[in-house]
């Protein structure tokens, strides 16, 4: 097909303006991000509530969307991630069909130690169902993991250096380019295994 036979085929719509977030959108929102924002940062909830002043009871049902906080509290707890209000509660425009996740989001960073430093790449209202992230880790760092829920499983790609890939006692090394995928709900870890930096992008699929 010739680029004119493709121009001829291709039509363009207008998207019709989208109505703006309701309360209760911005309320499931934000209970999700709590959520995640203090998963990553493996805080439990009497971490984040010494860290904002609020109470363990009120972030719990803001997590389980069961309350809509003040604006002091959001406030509070955005402050406690080290965040802006309007970074912690802002909704992806849903007048445009592509959603934008930026290098420099703040939000999406999260470093588990000085030698390790994660990235998570996928929108944070898809967690516990498909989650991507870019892992750093430095010479000597490795991420080891607990079991997760029954089922799930870990697909790599090694974008640069060597990593040795850890599962229920088995172990493989691979190179850039390499790919592997293994059982995360046993003990597992990825480890560089080369004297620089090592990158990997890592999806996590929960069933």
């Amino acid at each position: 097909m010739s680029d004119n036979d493709f121009m001829k085929k291709t039509t363009v719509k207008k998207s019709e303006p989208s109505p703006a977030p309701t309360p209760d959108a911005i309320s499931r929102h934000l209970g999700s991000r709590v959520k995640h924002l203090r998963s990553e940062r493996g805080w439990s909830l009497e971490s984040l509530a010494n860290a904002s002043g609020v109470s363990r009871s009120m972030l719990s049902e803001i997590e389980r969307e069961q309350a809509n906080p003040t604006l002091a509290v959001t406030l509070r707890i955005a402050h406690a991630f080290g965040m802006t209000l309007a970074e912690l509660i802002e909704i992806p425009s849903a007048s445009s069909a592509v959603s934008v996740i930026r290098a420099d989001d703040k939000a999406f960073h999260y470093s588990s130690d000085r030698y390790c430093r994660i990235r998570t790449l996928s929108p944070l209202n898809l967690e516990k169902d498909v989650e991507l992230y870019e892992v750093q880790l430095q010479p000597g760092g490795a991420l080891r993991s607990a079991p997760h829920f029954e089922g799930t499983r870990e697909f790599l790609t090694v974008q640069k250096g060597q990593v040795r890939v850890e599962s229920a006692g088995d172990a493989e090394l691979l190179h850039p380019g390499d790919s592997a995928n293994y059982r995360a709900d046993q003990p597992h870890a990825i480890i560089n295994a080369s004297e620089g930096e090592a990158v990997v992008i890592l999806v996590v699929i929960y069933r």
